[in-house]
């Protein structure tokens, strides 16, 4: 699925925009770490792997920007779990390497 992903700084989230409808992780970035705390995609995308999408360009983000992810919100952790090549960004001790 191609996405255009937008780090929208000012609302400190980043954001794709798919027919009129915003799909958003909001995240807080501290001392070269990335907190990303909520993942929210609107009721008229659910269930059209848009969620997983936007998780994966986030994380290939963090990755080009050497940042260590903490992962707060449960569905990009689920979606590490799933998915534990990404491991490599989370901060030692997370709950999702558990």
């Amino acid at each position: 699925m191609k996405l255009n992903l937008v780090n929208a700084k000012s609302k400190k989230r980043y954001e794709v925009l798919i027919d009129d409808s915003t799909a958003f992780i909001d995240y807080i970035i501290a001392k070269e770490k990335i907190y990303l705390t909520h993942t929210e995609v609107p009721k008229s995308m659910a269930g059209k792997g848009i969620g997983s999408a936007l998780v994966l360009k986030v994380l290939e983000d963090i990755e080009r920007q050497n940042l260590i992810l903490v992962p707060l919100c449960p569905f990009v952790a689920s979606y590490i779990k799933r998915h534990p090549e990404w491991n490599k960004l989370v901060l030692k001790g997370s709950n999702v390497e558990d």
